[in-house]
């Protein structure tokens, strides 16, 4: 947990990697056709443009929800904890 944000109300930026290499964000959205799905948002590769870009983002949004996952297929991982519909 980089940032906690509102319990009920906050949005969740995912920070997404694998083994500490590739980072890169993510976020619920939607879609072209309308759903509900998992978008890639902001900078990748650099962590140091990450962090930037999330620090940037909670001083817009103080109940934004920062949250860091370093595993294999975290695009998977997120999309079948975060979506419902």
């Amino acid at each position: 947990m980089l940032a906690k944000g509102d319990a009920t109300a906050g949005a969740i930026l995912i920070v997404a990697q694998e083994r500490g290499e590739n980072p890169r964000l993510l976020e619920r959205g939607i879609g072209p056709d309308g759903r509900t799905e998992i978008i890639a948002t902001g900078p990748a590769g650099e962590s140091e443009e990450i962090t930037d870009y999330w620090i940037r983002r909670r001083r817009g949004d103080p109940d934004l929800w920062v949250v860091e996952v370093d595993i294999a297929a975290a695009e998977r991982f997120v999309a079948e904890t975060m979506l419902t519909d």
